[in-house]
């Protein structure tokens, strides 16, 4: 890129740094020259750019004991020293057998009776714990454990059962379990439920369920999924009205790609104020381009006058 005119091969390599805006105004300028007269360079960044979108769309959430573990082996290298060993595998009995001879330590005075106690909650939620299938498992959080003086006690606690459930998509129940999961907080469960839901999207609670994820959610990948469930949606005036307000709105270069793709699908005058602005504003350079391809396309002026 020093003048002379830039070859295919350098275009290939530099088309990541020039996806993401990681090149300089100069170099960009010859890329994009470069794009609108080389249709080959041009399908090769559409390929990446469709990379990018699938990539975006699998990210994923790493166990917090992973990261635990990550961070403790950083930080003694850091400091000169060798990362934590890997201790063994303790059962959940023995773990809360060491929390509560730890809980009890110290406590001399008071060790005969409240280890009686504890001996018997611990074979009370043993007992519960255990005899309870994998698949229908209850968890227990204890509150308070009173003896009652006639060596009884009273043991308060909130419990939560897990269950499985199996249904079609035209099951009612079903459909809602999924359309709650796609609002819950858990990123991975909003991407499978979405990605389950965006064959269905012909339910109006699965639309507005794809509409709301598609503007608001803050996974990325969630909001490409709701973007392909949309699709056969596209030419619909609420769903329309949706799109335009994410390629304005949204911080990912790719969701806006794929926003643009979906609204010149589909004629439209109304849309051409929205790829105007994204020609003059977009801080991406291949939406800017693609917002100037689309706009040709529909024989309407790049810029606004």
């Amino acid at each position: 890129m020093n003048g002379n005119p830039i070859s295919c091969d350098a275009v290939v390599q530099a088309i990541p740094l020039y996806f993401y805006g990681e090149m300089a105004p100069t170099q960009e300028d010859e890329v994009e020259e470069h794009l609108h007269a080389c249709p080959s360079c041009a399908r090769e960044m559409e390929r990446q750019r469709s990379l990018a979108a699938a990539l975006a769309s699998r990210q994923a959430e790493p166990p917090a004991a992973f990261l635990e573990e990550c961070r403790a082996g950083l930080l003694a290298c850091i400091g000169g020293g060798s990362p934590r060993k890997e201790t063994p595998s303790l059962g959940p009995w023995r773990l809360f057998l060491d929390a509560v001879a730890h809980s009890f330590a110290g406590l001399q005075r008071l060790r005969a009776p409240m280890g009686a106690a504890a001996l018997i909650a611990l074979g009370f939620v043993a007992a519960r714990v255990t005899m309870q299938p994998a698949a229908n498992q209850v968890l227990h959080t204890i509150r308070s454990i009173q003896p009652d003086g006639s060596g009884g006690v009273q043991i308060s606690l909130d419990e939560t059962r897990q269950r499985v459930v199996n249904g079609r998509l035209d099951d009612q129940n079903i459909q809602q379990l999924l359309v709650a999961a796609a609002h819950g907080d858990n990123p991975s469960a909003r991407l499978e439920s979405v990605g389950v839901l965006k064959d269905h999207a012909e339910s109006s609670a699965v639309r507005d369920a794809l509409l709301n994820a598609v503007a608001h959610d803050s996974n990325a990948g969630v909001r490409l999924a709701a973007l392909d469930g949309l699709k056969r949606l596209a030419g619909e005036p609420a769903v329309r009205k949706t799109l335009s307000q994410v390629l304005l709105m949204d911080e990912d270069p790719a969701v806006r790609i794929q926003v643009i793709d979906l609204l010149v699908a589909h004629r439209d005058d109304a849309l051409t104020g929205v790829l105007q602005d994204r020609v003059e504003r977009d801080n991406n350079n291949y939406v800017r381009l693609k917002s100037e391809q689309a706009l040709k396309a529909i024989n309407a002026s790049i810029g606004t006058f």
